[in-house]
């Protein structure tokens, strides 16, 4: 990831309510989340979380899919990889051992997922 890249996903990430529709369509992965129940879990007006999804969209963190009448936005969850790996890419100097508790603190949230699977 470029640097002007990251500058685009975080600045679209530094509003309340991207930050917030994000998260939830992370939570919310594979299978993604139509339009509107993101604007109705958010209350948020239909046409402002449209604009909301088009900067997301814009900046490549969600995507969206046509089924039938819907349109199905999921997160992009390479593009968070790449954004996640952009920031972290010189961590602690190469000195891996100081990562460890980042990357300590991000294994619990995955492994449960996988437990109750």
């Amino acid at each position: 990831m470029e640097q002007e890249e990251a500058i685009l996903a975080l600045a679209a990430l530094a509003q309340s309510t991207r930050l917030e529709t994000f998260r939830l369509l992370v939570r919310h992965e594979p299978e993604g989340l139509p339009a509107g129940d993101i604007a109705r879990a958010l209350a948020i007006p239909h046409n402002t979380m449209s604009t909301h999804l088009n900067i997301l969209a814009r900046a490549r963190l969600v995507s969206s899919e046509r089924r039938s009448r819907l349109i199905v936005y999921r997160a992009e969850m390479p593009r968070l990889r790449e954004l996640t790996l952009f920031l972290l890419k010189d961590c602690c100097g190469g000195n891996a051992s100081l990562c460890a508790p980042l990357i300590e603190e991000l294994e619990p949230c995955c492994a449960k997922e996988e437990v109750s699977r």
